[in-house]
């Protein structure tokens, strides 16, 4: 059980670099975020803002030359592997699954519940969460046997991602562009599925462009990313306003702020 006086989840000045040849391009300019256990937080921006690679960044993609700190239940996790960062808890879903033929996606699922907790999980417990799972999101049985996300549809990818995240109980959940694809009946199924994975005991940051999954996701903290850092944060009633403004505004705002 975790400390709920402190965050469960945290990053301290993080910046994140792209290496290019010799060169390096600063993307993630020095974010700091903190999310008390039991809390889901949005994470907003436009295009090109370094939001995904804040994400990647901080679930220790290799990609990317990180500093600062990065903490899950009050212990660093910056020096670790993203393997090992996904065993004690964090988890990240992509933006863009990738298709992984010869893998079963039943295949697939035991074993990373099985490295989750540390053993192999029985067959019979296995196939009745795995079943839940499925009924719960709406995805067809017969998925179980196909290939891991090979020629599923946007949405069937989303929400075998969302499945791994009700299996797998993370304490710290990256969404990284959920909602990118989604038409109307899926984008409900899948905020479903999220809310059901939101407990008192676990976070979740939910990074997206719109504000529509937060009209069935309800976040308890809004930030707004631009040029790799976090300029704004408020509470739902922001993400209503960007709805409505959109970001133009913020960035005339923080440049006006910079210049005086």
């Amino acid at each position: 059980m975790s400390d709920h006086k402190q965050p469960l989840f945290s990053c301290k000045n993080l910046r994140a670099f792209i290496r290019s040849g010799d060169d390096e391009t600063e993307i993630v300019k020095g974010a700091d975020l903190e999310i008390m256990a039991g809390q889901k937080h949005a994470l907003m921006g436009p295009n090109g803002s370094g939001k995904s690679t804040l994400a990647a960044a901080l679930m220790g993609h290799p990609a990317y030359r990180v500093e600062g700190e990065i903490f899950l239940n009050g212990e660093p996790v910056h020096g670790l592997e993203p393997h090992e960062r996904a065993r004690l808890g964090m988890f990240l879903g992509f933006q863009y699954p990738v298709a992984v033929p010869g893998v079963s996606v039943a295949n697939f699922l035991r074993a990373a519940m099985g490295a989750r907790r540390g053993q192999e999980v029985p067959v019979r417990e296995f196939r009745q969460l795995m079943t839940e799972g499925f009924e719960r999101l709406g995805v067809r049985k017969d998925f179980a046997a196909r290939y891991l996300n090979d020629g599923f549809s946007g949405g069937e990818k989303k929400r075998l991602e969302i499945l791994q995240m009700l299996l797998l109980k993370p304490t710290f959940a990256l969404l990284d562009e959920t909602d990118s694809g989604l038409d109307i009946d899926a984008l409900k199924i899948v905020s479903e599925g999220v809310n059901l994975a939101s407990a008192p005991d676990n976070a979740i940051l939910l990074v997206t462009h719109y504000q529509r999954i937060l009209d069935y996701v309800k976040p308890d903290v809004v930030h707004v990313f631009m040029d790799g850092r976090i300029v704004r944060t408020g509470g739902p009633e922001l993400a209503v306003e960007l709805e409505a403004r959109g970001y133009d505004w913020i960035a005339g705002e923080t440049s006006a702020a910079a210049r005086s």
